[in-house]
């Protein structure tokens, strides 16, 4: 029998590729990835890291859609309030335009227009994580306080910008109508007319076509702002969209990913269960070849010659 000088070098390389394969099976089997490094496939490691941004991208995309999409939702709930109390303001002009009606029972009413105001001023200055919805860019500062010296008593102090986000690659929506087309645009300003019915409520020398001319002009305000308000109900629906757009591409580069970098976890486990035969039948061969002795070695030669 002979017996090779490199046995022990041949056993060793035969155990670390044993080795090797094993952990590498076992490594894939805990991660579900076939590559863990980058080289263990170079290319698709590199393609990994663009698919990754481009999940990074929808994901950045999405919590904006989300965060956008509750303000608005927000802001045009207020808005509702606000439409509530105008028509109840139009309702309540058309009744003291009454020629029945007592002053004493136009004061009452005026008393409620002007509590509809304040109740508009309220939502006006509507704040959403600490910024002020309807203040245009000027989020920073209320947009509306009180001032006598101006119609209607209530000044805008905002400005006419409007806000944008960005929800999928080049693509950008407004997320606010300034309260100058909503609240207090020309000729159809909500505090104006809550103000001109109030006063025409409250003074006794007016004519039951005063008190109407003020309610009209309510109802100018109105359609002024149920007008501008369809921005946010179209707006939410062009983000519902695209978020569902966002969503189907996100599950599209999950399979691409792991189409590209995961592991077929039954290979995986075949590929575990070979290694680890093979390091066993090494480590096997490697101690009979160990329990051969010196004598059996030399008796080996003696016969060959």
């Amino acid at each position: 029998m002979r017996i090779s000088p490199q046995t022990s070098e041949i056993v060793l390389n035969a155990l670390q590729v044993s080795d090797q394969a094993e952990q590498t099976a076992l490594t894939q089997l805990t991660t579900g990835r076939r590559v863990n490094v980058a080289s263990d496939d170079p290319s698709a490691a590199a393609l990994e890291v663009s698919i990754a941004y481009q999940m990074d991208s929808c994901d950045q995309y999405q919590r904006s859609i989300s965060s956008v999409t509750s303000e608005l939702q927000t802001a045009d709930s207020s808005l509702n309030t606000v439409v509530t109390g105008l028509q109840q303001a139009i309702s309540l002009g058309v009744e003291g335009a009454n020629g029945t009606l007592s002053q004493q029972d136009r004061n009452t009413l005026a008393q409620e227009v002007s509590g509809i105001s304040q109740q508009v001023l309220s939502v006006a200055n509507l704040s959403y994580n600490g910024n002020y919805v309807f203040a245009g860019t000027a989020t920073s500062q209320p947009p509306y306080v009180v001032n006598d010296g101006v119609p209607g008593g209530i000044a805008y102090q905002g400005n006419d910008g409007v806000n944008s986000v960005e929800i999928e690659a080049g693509q950008s929506v407004a997320v606010n109508q300034p309260g100058s087309q909503l609240f207090s645009a020309p000729g159809a300003s909500v505090f104006v007319a809550l103000n001109d019915l109030t006063t025409a409520l409250q003074d006794p020398s007016s004519t039951t076509q005063d008190i109407g001319d003020a309610t009209t002009e309510i109802r100018t305000a109105y359609d002024q702002l149920t007008s501008a308000r369809a921005f946010y109900g179209s707006t939410v629906d062009q983000l519902v969209a695209s978020a569902d757009f966002l969503n189907s591409e996100s599950v599209q580069l999950a399979q691409q990913q792991n189409s590209t970098v995961g592991v077929d976890m039954n290979v995986a486990a075949t590929n575990l269960s070979n290694a680890e035969a093979a390091r066993n039948a090494t480590v096997q061969a490697a101690a009979s070849m160990s329990s051969v002795s010196l004598m059996d070695y030399i008796s080996t030669i003696d016969a060959a010659g």
